[in-house]
């Protein structure tokens, strides 16, 4: 069997199955399972209908690096607690899934799902470097569209986006792109910088929405082109636009370094073979399935997973 690496953006899925899924599912002790549950679903339907040989939960070390804020304060400022403690930036996260992001850890190690993370850097950064360095198809699971940029048809990278749901799942080629942003997914990126990103603090350039972000891309190809051409009196950009574009001058220098997903992070050796559990591993995951009230949904992904004997 040919192989396929699945990589998972694994925060965006475990939120999306944290509010997907009702909090009324609790284990005996009172904690809300319903992430834990939703996630192990998730990988369940997504291992049953794209059939990856390899799986990686790709994880949030730094959900928002110094070396990103340093260069624009305001990015993911909004998903900020205000209760930031030590200088330390901490996610605004509900407390019924915070208590459950340990036991989600422990369930990926009790299934043998292979967790990668990188020091100072997001997962969207592990996702990269794992999907431009593989030798082998990749299908990246987000519910976000930053890593949009990372489709690449030549390159077998395929986005599977959840945002509207597991019923639902998008399938992103080098056309899904191009049809939905009238840009490459190589442009994507700098399509982002123009028109910014609320959900990640971006403020993009004031005046630009997607329509005049994909326009000018189509004209001069990437930012680069579309810097040098504000800064040509003899270029064919509107007055009106070289405005917005040297306004925004500062911004734009610092942009790409923030948007561009890192893609050659050195994340070391690991094995991320689907393989069938031993036996002290499956009492394991059957004393979690007990002690957390985790009802089919271990079955299930043990199911999909190769693991185990079908179950009805």
């Amino acid at each position: 069997m040919p192989h396929r690496l699945m990589l998972l953006d694994t925060a965006s899925l475990y939120f999306r199955a944290f509010y997907g899924v009702p909090d009324s599912l609790k284990s005996p002790d009172g904690t809300p399972v319903n992430a834990v549950r939703g996630l192990l679903d998730m990988i369940a339907r997504l291992v049953s209908d794209y059939e990856p040989t390899h799986l990686v939960a790709c994880w949030d070390d730094d959900w928002r690096p110094a070396w990103r804020v340093d260069l624009i304060p305001s990015y993911k400022e909004h998903r900020m607690t205000k209760a930031a403690t030590d200088g330390v930036d901490v996610e605004e996260v509900p407390p019924g899934l915070v208590a459950q992001i340990p036991r989600i850890r422990e369930i990926l190690a009790a299934f043998d799902i292979t967790v990668i993370g990188a020091r100072e850097h997001e997962a969207d950064d592990v996702i990269g470097s794992l999907a431009a360095q593989s030798d082998n198809p990749v299908d990246v699971v987000t519910g976000d569209r930053d890593l949009f940029q990372l489709v690449d048809d030549a390159s077998n990278v395929r986005v599977i986006y959840t945002a509207r749901g597991m019923s639902r799942l998008e399938v992103l080629t080098d056309a899904t792109v191009v049809g939905k942003y009238k840009v490459l997914p190589g442009q994507y990126a700098d399509f982002a910088a123009l028109r910014g990103d609320t959900s990640d603090g971006l403020p993009g350039v004031a005046g630009i929405g997607d329509k005049t972000a994909a326009s000018l891309l189509q004209e001069f190809v990437d930012l680069d082109g579309v810097i040098a051409a504000a800064g040509d009196p003899a270029s064919t950009m509107s007055a009106s636009m070289r405005a917005k574009i040297t306004g925004a001058a500062d911004y734009l220098a610092v942009a790409p370094t923030v948007v561009n997903v890192v893609r050659d992070l050195d994340l070391g050796k690991f094995d991320a073979e689907i393989r069938p559990l031993g036996a002290e591993q499956l009492e394991r995951i059957e004393k979690l399935t007990e002690d957390w009230n985790l009802g089919g949904s271990a079955a299930r992904a043990l199911q999909a997973l190769g693991k185990s004997p079908a179950t009805d």
